[in-house]
Formats: C-alpha cells, sequence, structure tokens
C-alpha cells in the first residue's frame, strides 16, 4: 500500500461517517483496566497505532489484553499491585499519551522499568512529567528532558504533593493522579485552565474518592481494589473534527456523525466553528459511561474570519491545525494565540501547519504561540508533507478537498495512528482519494 495518497477537489460530502473511539479514553481505559481486580470489557475500543502501543505496554508488564472482537477488548486486571517487571524496554512507538501516563504508574512499583520510543517521541519533551514526579519521590533517569527515561521503581518513597501544573496538560494531570493512587497522603493537582476530564471520570468510576473543587483536583491513596470497567467508548470529536470542517468548507456539503463523545472540556472546536459562522447541530445527546456523547449534523456554510486564544484553546488544542485549515476559507483573518503546546506535539505543528498550508497557497503566517490566516486565497493543489503527523496529514487532506486540481500527500498512511479509516471514510461520502 502506498504511504502517499492523491486528493482530488471535491463535490459536495453527504451520508454518515463513523469515526473511530475516542483515542483518550482508549488509553486510560485500557491502563486503568489492568490495575482494576478482574475482568473489564471495553467495546468500541479504538485500535490505531498509538492505541495498540499502549496494549503493547500493558501486556509487556503480566497483564493479559484479549481482543474478543475487532473493537472490543478483554482486559484481566491484575490490581494495584498485580504489575510484573517487564523483560525488555518498554517501546511507546509514537504515543506520547501512552509514555506520560505509564510513567506515573511505573513510578509507583517495586520494579524498574524503562520507557522509550520512536525518534520522533524521543525528541518530545518529558520535564514536565519528571519533575513533579522526583518531587512525589520518584527515581527517574533522563536524557536532557527526554525520552529514554529509566524509571526507578520505589512505591515506599512515593508521598503526595500539591501541585501547579505550569502548562495546560491532561496527560501531565492524569501522570500525577495516577502515582497518586499508590503515594502516601493526598496529591492534589491545580489547573488554571480546565482540562479534559477524562481521568478524573473514569476513576470515578471505578471507585476512587477523588475531589473535584474548581481548579484543585485531589485523590489520596488507594486503599481498596479498583472497580472492573465495564463501558463503551464514545468516538472521538478529535477524528471527528476533520469530517466537520469537511462538510463545513464543500460547498453543498451535510454529513451526520453519530455517536461522538462531546466532553465539555472537548468541545472547544465545536464552539470555535459556530462562532465563524458555521451550521453544526447536537442532536440526540444522552450519557454513555458517564461520558456525554451525541450526533453531529453539520451543513455548509459561510465562515468569517475569529479570533481564538485564552483558557479556549486547551480545549481544542488538537484540533488547531484543522481550524487552520477551515480559517483559510473564511472572510477576513482569523487569529490563534495561546497554543505554543503545539510546538511539542507530535511535530511543531505550528511551523509544519503554516508551512504546508502555505505550499498549498494559504496565506498563513506563524507567531511564536500560534498563528494568523487570511482567509480568502485560493488553494491549489501540490505535492505536500505530513513529516510523520497523523493529525497534519488528515488536516492537509481536508484542504485538498477545497484545492483546486490534485493534492499529494507524502507519508499519508501515518493518519491511521488515531483515525485508521480516514480515507476509506472520505470517500464513501464522495471525495476521490487514491493512492499515488
Amino acid at each position: 500500500m502506498s504511504t502517499s495518497l492523491r486528493v482530488q477537489h471535491s463535490p459536495a460530502l453527504r451520508g454518515s461517517g463513523n469515526v473511530p473511539a475516542d483515542k483518550s479514553i482508549t488509553h486510560r481505559a485500557v491502563i486503568l483496566a489492568a490495575l482494576a481486580e478482574g475482568g473489564s470489557r471495553i467495546r468500541n475500543a479504538l485500535t490505531g497505532g498509538d492505541c495498540r502501543a499502549t496494549v503493547e505496554v500493558i501486556r509487556a508488564l503480566g497483564v493479559q489484553v484479549e481482543q474478543t472482537s475487532p473493537n472490543e477488548l478483554l482486559v484481566h486486571g491484575r490490581g494495584l499491585y498485580g504489575l510484573q517487571a517487564p523483560s525488555d524496554s518498554l517501546n511507546c512507538i509514537n504515543s506520547g499519551t501512552t509514555m506520560r501516563l505509564l510513567a506515573g504508574v511505573l513510578a509507583a512499583q517495586t520494579f524498574s522499568s524503562r520507557l522509550t520510543g520512536s525518534d520522533q517521541l524521543c525528541r518530545r519533551p518529558m520535564s514536565r512529567i519528571i519533575e513533579p514526579l522526583r518531587a512525589m519521590g520518584a527515581n527517574i533517569k533522563d536524557h536532557n528532558g527526554n525520552p529514554p527515561l529509566d524509571i526507578f521503581g520505589q512505591r515506599s518513597a512515593l508521598h503526595g504533593i500539591a501541585y501547579q501544573l505550569p502548562v495546560a496538560s491532561a496527560q501531565l494531570k492524569s501522570c500525577l493522579l495516577l502515582a497518586g493512587l499508590w503515594a502516601e497522603g493526598s496529591t492534589t493537582v491545580v489547573e488554571e485552565r480546565k482540562t479534559r476530564d477524562h481521568t478524573e471520570r473514569m476513576l470515578h468510576a471505578m471507585g476512587t474518592e477523588i475531589r473535584i473543587d474548581d481548579a484543585f483536583i485531589s485523590i489520596d491513596h488507594q486503599r481498596r481494589p479498583l472497580r472492573p470497567l465495564d463501558t463503551t467508548i464514545p468516538g472521538d470529536l478529535s477524528s471527528a473534527a476533520f469530517l466537520i470542517v469537511a462538510a463545513t468548507i464543500v460547498p453543498g456539503s451535510e454529513l451526520t456523525i453519530p455517536g461522538v463523545g462531546v466532553n465539555p472540556t472537548r468541545t472547544g472546536i465545536i464552539h470555535a466553528l459556530i462562532e465563524m459562522g458555521a451550521a453544526i447541530e447536537l442532536n440526540n445527546e444522552r450519557l454513555i459511561g458517564g461520558e456525554p456523547v451525541a450526533d453531529i449534523t453539520v451543513r455548509y456554510a459561510s465562515l468569517r474570519g475569529a479570533t481564538f486564544d485564552g483558557d479556549r484553546i486547551v480545549t481544542m488544542i488538537d484540533e488547531l491545525p484543522v481550524l487552520a485549515v477551515a480559517a483559510t476559507q473564511a472572510s477576513g483573518t482569523t487569529t490563534i494565540r495561546d497554543a505554543v503546546e503545539l510546538r511539542v506535539k507530535e511535530t511543531d505543528r505550528i511551523a509544519t501547519t503554516t508551512n504546508e498550508l502555505g505550499r498549498l497557497g494559504a496565506q498563513v503566517t506563524p507567531l511564536e504561540d500560534g498563528m494568523t490566516i487570511d482567509g480568502g486565497a485560493p488553494l491549489q493543489g501540490t505535492e505536500v508533507n505530513s513529516h510523520g503527523d497523523h493529525r497534519l496529514a488528515m488536516s492537509l487532506a481536508i484542504a485538498g478537498l477545497v484545492a483546486s486540481g490534485e493534492t499529494t500527500i507524502n507519508d499519508a498512511r501515518v493518519a491511521a495512528d488515531s483515525f485508521p479509516a480516514f480515507y476509506e471514510c472520505l470517500a464513501s461520502l464522495g471525495a476521490t482519494v487514491e493512492d499515488r
């Protein structure tokens, strides 16, 4: 199968597009199920590359994980004190979530382990988790703040701390809360900007006494077993965002995306697009496994530029590259600020997004903490590169739908890290997407 794809200027997109399960929730469900006592059933689990990395690391720690159907996992949890020393390094591949969350778990074990991954992952900063874990008593060796991480488990040394997040990061918050399951006393995380709360919801559902008071999230040493999970993972809003933008900017389009998680800590992209003039409806709203879910209907609409900054940025940090694509089709200027976190994702997404959209003719100017997009410049198909970043690959495909002629995306198949059937989904809705 070719790793490069050609995307043609698209006619109207119509129909129903299913998105994969939520990546963030799948990661957390697999990790916490491994720490529960007994079997946990996880339905509609994401089986893309990043979540497969989590499953394989959990297996390497002695936990049996059965894939009972293409999208269902049965995790035979070993309890809080049942993980086993791995026989080799734990390979997180490209998944920063896997590494950051499991660092909190492994710091509390009685054995040593090494977390490593791809060259791309080993360039991502880990000081943000290392420093507070060390403050809790963890013994971690890093490489100038980057992976690999050698973690010398010393459960008895861990103690709770109160820690204010220096950056809005759900991964950092989750890492510390997970370590807090074993730490003596209370662990409190203070966040000025509310980040996604999937970890807190899941811990609560499994019997943990977690206290949330405005910006303060506290957890005590867990003295009772975690209850197994029996849950269904909702559709991933971050994945749905690509279809939402596609339907918004391709004239004549109308799409329905069923069963998408609409946790309020994740819906910034919906509110941002509506502010720009998008026609988006949430229907059949319900709760599944403690998470709010809805069916999303989107129609083509004329967009106008807007400014996005401050607290709302953290609620759509992963969707900002595709928001930039939407902004190229808006009238006026769109400004994105307070998004310096984009610099340390799978790629420097400020640099790669502005460069690759610029190749297509977009008027995008990078800022230290974001970008400005002057809408209205016609996009022209050309050859672009994903730089190994799944969200950039998909964003470029959406841009290709409104670019004249043909757009070639190199290393396009990296989209499978989070949306394994993304291009097939686009094709089912009327787009022309072909191997190069």
